[in-house]
């Protein structure tokens, strides 16, 4: 008789953080801009795929409004949150929206300062 053995499934459950964050946002003149702006910082990667732009970040990443409005040709606070929000379809991570960009965290704890959300202590 002889023994088969199965390779391991790549679809597994995992729990453990991934430590990455990250938006979909259309593929039109302004997802195209903010892709470029976003592609200036680090550990950000972009994406281009027919229909959408993937933006994803190792930790966190930051969506500077006035950066993106100058990208953009337009005057500082033309890019707000609404508009952020008008060109992204989906995300992962933590988002946290400030008066002057739009945070994205890869894990709930460093978000917590941002958010009003007490870490409880895991001294007993």
């Amino acid at each position: 008789m002889t023994a088969f053995k199965t390779s391991e499934s790549p679809f597994k459950s995992n729990n453990t953080s991934s430590n990455l964050c990250g938006v979909t946002l259309m593929n039109n003149q302004v997802g195209a801009v903010v892709a470029e702006v976003m592609d200036r910082q680090e550990q950000v990667t972009i994406t281009h795929l027919p229909s959408m732009i993937r933006v994803d970040a190792v930790n966190r990443m930051d969506f500077v409004y006035d950066e993106i409005s100058e990208a953009l040709g337009e005057e500082p606070g033309f890019y707000d949150a609404a508009e952020f929000e008008e060109n992204m379809s989906t995300h992962y991570g933590r988002m946290v929206h400030e008066d002057d960009r739009t945070i994205m965290f890869a894990n709930p704890e460093d978000a917590a300062e941002y958010i009003g959300f007490d870490l409880p202590s895991t001294v007993k």
